[in-house]
């Protein structure tokens, strides 16, 4: 029996699948059409986008004239001095309607830039609009004594900004100027003794620095150091071999803060000048006082009958690490008698000595009178004293008499009591013989 072979179902089925494998590649490529399109679409929209925020954020202005220090600093070469604050005025014609407009005015230099912007306004197309600003000037001049920073100037307004062209303006250093580098002291400086103040000046400025002096003061102390004459500063234009040794000078300046002064925190002023300049540096310090009173006096008060004699006592001490010399003077009027039992005494580094104060009233009533306390001629302290006295003390006489006639009563009550006594009857014995 032969075997009939069937060609028909094999070519019918693979002309089948072919069909559907041509629909699903239609499929695809019509999904990757419309994805296409969207993708299209999109990406024009954001453009559009794009563009309109272009258009809208068009120039404010095409005109325009900045002046600093009124120079025109657009036709002409400007120079401004470091640290010094300039005047920018910029004038411009709007070609837009807009508001909240501001303009800023930027001094940049290498590490440093500055800035200034203005208040909100309004503005019109066709008008003209006038601004001022005041801006710092940095000051970088470490190793010249010019160099070149920029300063950009931008109008920014609601919907449209306009930056004006860049303007290179010339630095120079001050003509004359001493700079205070540094100051160092002690955290803590005690009450009654030195301590030292080292300082660096620097001739930062255009031109040599002839007799430079330097002083240090407290000035709420009334103390001060100096004026100590350092020499002369060149610039560094003019300095040769080691300019660190030319154009800067360090130093040491001593204080001594007075002993009698409350704890707490005072300003030290550094202040360095010649007869073209001069520049100060404030530094605040701690000052710690342990006996706050070299004069100390427990009571200055006391209740007296008049010509009675009151004692006092007055403690001086010395906190210091010399010897002290004080000077006692008693300030009394009529009203009072009053003395010292010592007007000078010397007291040893870190001891205390007393001194009595004698007083007596004169009169019924308040009477006071004064101690100063001296040292080198200046006032260390004043104790005040107050005696009230009332009624008047026994003389010596009548204390004596007073005394004699109590031994009298007494001496008289002992003899009446003597005499008082009945003698005992004693008995008599006679002698008996047997």
């Amino acid at each position: 029996m032969t075997k009939r072979v069937n060609f028909i179902n094999p070519v019918y089925t693979l002309l089948l699948q072919k069909t559907k494998f041509s629909e699903q590649l239609n499929g695809k490529k019509q999904k990757m059409k419309t994805r296409n399109v969207m993708v299209s679409l999109a990406a024009f929209a954001i453009l559009a986008i794009a563009l309109m925020g272009t258009v809208s954020a068009g120039e404010i202005a095409n005109s325009y004239s900045v002046e600093v220090n009124n120079v025109d600093a657009y036709t002409n070469s400007v120079s401004v001095i470091a640290g010094d604050t300039v005047r920018v005025e910029v004038y411009f014609t709007s070609l837009v309607d807009d508001t909240d407009v501001t303009v800023e005015a930027e001094i940049e230099g290498q590490k440093v830039k500055f800035s200034e912007i203005s208040a909100p306004f309004d503005i019109e197309a066709g008008n003209t609009y006038r601004k001022v600003l005041s801006v710092e000037v940095p000051y970088e001049l470490k190793d010249e004594v010019s160099d070149i920073v920029e300063l950009n100037i931008v109008i920014d307004g609601k919907d449209h900004k306009t930056d004006l062209d860049t303007i290179e303006l010339t630095v120079q250093r001050p003509s004359y100027n001493a700079v205070i580098k540094s100051v160092t002291t002690p955290t803590t400086v005690e009450a009654g003794k030195n301590f030292d103040v080292s300082f660096v000046l620097k001739n930062m400025g255009y031109n040599d620095l002839d007799d430079v002096y330097v002083e240090a003061s407290i000035p709420e102390l009334g103390v001060n150091q100096g004026p100590v004459w350092v020499g002369d500063l060149v610039n560094i234009g003019d300095c040769t071999s080691d300019c660190d040794n030319e154009d800067t000078v360090s130093g040491t300046l001593s204080l001594e803060v007075p002993f009698g002064i409350d704890e707490g925190i005072y300003t030290l002023e550094l202040t360095v000048y010649n007869d073209d300049t001069e520049s100060t540096k404030v530094k605040q310090i701690v000052v710690k006082n342990d006996f706050a009173n070299e004069v100390i006096a427990t009571n200055t008060e006391r209740d007296v009958a008049i010509g009675q004699d009151a004692k006092f006592t007055l403690l001086l001490v010395n906190p210091t690490d010399n010897v002290r010399v004080y000077t006692i003077a008693v300030d009394s009027d009529d009203s009072t008698s009053a003395s010292a039992d010592k007007t000078t005494v010397a007291v040893s580094a870190g001891s205390s000595t007393t001194v009595t104060i004698s007083a007596e009233a004169k009169k019924e009533g308040t009477n006071t009178f004064t101690v100063n306390v001296l040292s080198n001629g200046n006032l260390v302290d004043s104790v005040e004293y107050t005696l009230n006295a009332k009624g008047r003390a026994a003389s010596s006489t009548v204390v004596l008499a007073i005394i004699l006639a109590i031994i009298f009563v007494v001496l008289l009550v002992v003899l009446i009591v003597l005499l008082a006594r009945k003698p005992e009857k004693t008995e008599e014995f006679g002698e008996s013989y047997y």
